[in-house]
């Protein structure tokens, strides 16, 4: 399976000009614990995860209202295209010690993001068919 088929497809998207504290109330607004940094084209720059504004806004006592996302940001996106099977995605966030990738389409604009939680979310899914399968095929005792 690829992982386009589990990424969330609904993405919080910033540009890197905007602030820190602009971002932090989008992921809020969204629910979502990370905020993918686009250029005009939409193709992605950047990824701002929660844990980022805790160590290099929080920690570091800087003016998230004042502070432009591009200060904070992870420059270097780790991104696969939307067709790459959900094995070469995990092994890839495994090696670069990563919870999410970006995942592209066309022309490397950006359709989603893949997590770790959304592979889980898979197994248990599977695992859930795979026991009601079992449990159907269980023999009864009647009578």
């Amino acid at each position: 399976m690829s992982v386009g088929k589990i990424a969330t497809r609904v993405v919080a998207t910033a540009t890197g000009s905007e602030s820190i504290l602009d971002v932090a109330r989008r992921m809020a607004e969204y629910k979502v614990g990370c905020v993918v940094v686009v250029d005009g084209g939409k193709e992605p720059v950047g990824i701002v995860t929660d844990r980022d504004i805790v160590i290099r806004v929080v920690a570091k006592e800087l003016d998230p209202s004042e502070t432009p996302v591009s200060v904070i940001m992870t420059r270097e996106v780790r991104s696969v295209d939307e067709a790459t099977p959900i094995e070469q995605a995990l092994a890839l966030m495994g090696s670069a010690g990563t919870r999410r990738l970006v995942v592209t389409g066309s022309e490397l604009k950006l359709v989603g993001v893949v997590s770790v939680d959304d592979v889980i979310e898979l197994l248990v899914e599977e695992a859930e068919s795979l026991g009601t399968l079992l449990r159907k095929e269980r023999p009864s005792l009647s009578g």
